[in-house]
């Protein structure tokens, strides 16, 4: 989720826009102009140009980056149904090869066409949505786009991305709770495809449980938009300033890495907490956590610590940089050739 976040902001939302706006001193403004004709030729791609370019890459970087996702998904989930001390103390290639000795190669990719499913329609919505609310909040008086207003442009910016990222997350969330039921599955096959799961569930659990741990989502996607947009806002126009010279691709994707770590770092227990809450009783097993929310915080930090909270959060951060990367170069590349074909036509 994070990613995800952070892509429809920076990178989908044109994240880059405000920050070109709102400098005034000669390096930014040189900046500025650098970056007018490149931004000029992503509005003239089309609205629907646009969500390919942001559905593909996001899908292409969820499909490369699957393998560290499953494994973060089963180190989030230790603990849930054993007693914590007598889990084994598994590395990462520990479990990878656990992985491949029991279920085999593919099983890297277990539940990853669903996420495919579930990226194409998130991103659509996301940028839809971002787009919508942005000019809805220029509306707002005092928040219209004005360069000597930086503090109005980044606020409609953060705004509109913490929106957008919450009705994106709230239309496509069965997907998202069926993509991790099935990555958790390991030896025992309960759910034999997407639309057996979305059955099964809606059968034993009812509608309501396509929607377990819908809070702790949207709880998690303002926090992750918020610190993922100031930290690459900040660390880009640092960088920009004292090297202008250096190319962009490297200073976004520099700056989108770290950005997605420092956002990993401080929403991970909330993505914990939430794909347990999904995984609660799937495959007709007890329910372990039943006080809401925080009661499953504490319930965590109590039986398993402080150190439960961050249970695959290796896996996640080694996740995160080679996803932002593949995302951006993705589509900055799609854009670029839908930009091409949209001039020659």
């Amino acid at each position: 989720m994070q990613t995800e976040a952070r892509v429809g902001v920076v990178v989908e939302g044109g994240g880059q826009r405000a920050l070109n706006s709102g400098h005034v001193d000669g390096g930014a403004r040189k900046f500025s102009q650098q970056q007018q004709q490149p931004l000029h030729q992503q509005s003239q791609i089309g609205t629907v140009s646009q969500l390919l370019a942001g559905g593909v890459a996001g899908a292409l970087s969820k499909t490369c980056t699957a393998p560290l996702a499953r494994l973060t998904i089963l180190f989030q989930v230790q603990g849930m149904h054993s007693d914590v001390v007598t889990l084994p103390k598994a590395s990462i290639w520990q479990e990878a090869s656990r992985i491949v000795g029991e279920e085999g190669f593919r099983a890297f990719w277990k539940g990853n066409l669903v996420t495919i499913a579930h990226r194409l329609p998130y991103s659509s919505v996301n940028f839809y949505a971002y787009e919508h609310y942005k000019k809805l909040l220029k509306m707002i008086p005092g928040l219209e786009s004005r360069r000597e207003n930086m503090g109005a442009d980044i606020c409609v910016h953060f705004v509109a991305g913490g929106l957008a990222g919450i009705t994106a997350a709230s239309v496509t969330y069965p997907l998202d709770l069926v993509r991790t039921r099935l990555a958790a599955q390991t030896n025992v096959i309960y759910y034999r495809g997407i639309w057996h799961a979305l059955q099964t569930i809606s059968k034993e659990e009812g509608i309501l449980g396509l929607y377990k741990g819908l809070g702790a989502t949207l709880l998690g996607v303002g926090p992750s938009i918020a610190i993922s947009f100031s930290v690459y806002e900040t660390l880009r126009s640092f960088w920009k300033l004292h090297r202008p010279g250096d190319s962009t691709v490297l200073v976004s994707l520099t700056c989108g890495s770290l950005s997605g770590i420092a956002s990993s770092t401080a929403t991970f227990p909330l993505d914990l907490v939430r794909r347990r809450k999904q995984l609660e009783g799937a495959g007709g097993r007890p329910h372990v956590y039943t006080t809401g929310l925080f009661g499953t915080f504490r319930h965590i930090t109590r039986t398993e610590g402080l150190r439960g909270l961050y249970r695959g959060i290796l896996p996640e951060y080694y996740k995160v940089v080679p996803g932002v990367g593949i995302c951006f170069m993705t589509y900055e590349t799609l854009k670029k050739l839908l930009a091409d074909i949209t001039d020659r036509s």
